[in-house]
């Protein structure tokens, strides 16, 4: 497997956590954020190294509500 594959497993498995992570709405919900941001990361890896352009715009403006989303939780000053 290579880290193009890593990459890509890893940012689904983490989007798919962020997404449970928020619905629980719970205390730890606020850390789906980072998940997503962690996602963000590794989806963009992959969109690099498979040249998916479009999915690397889409994880870019992704990463952007991701970033919006850890400060209003309070996870960033």
């Amino acid at each position: 497997m290579n880290w193009i594959h890593v990459c890509e497993w890893l940012g689904a498995f983490l989007g798919l956590l962020g997404a449970y992570m928020l619905a629980t709405h719970s205390r730890c919900s606020k850390w789906g954020w980072v998940a997503f941001l962690a996602s963000n990361v590794a989806m963009i890896g992959f969109a690099s190294g498979a040249g998916a352009y479009g999915l690397l715009l889409m994880q870019l403006g992704f990463m952007g509500s991701s970033g919006l989303g850890c400060y209003r939780a309070g996870l960033w000053p």
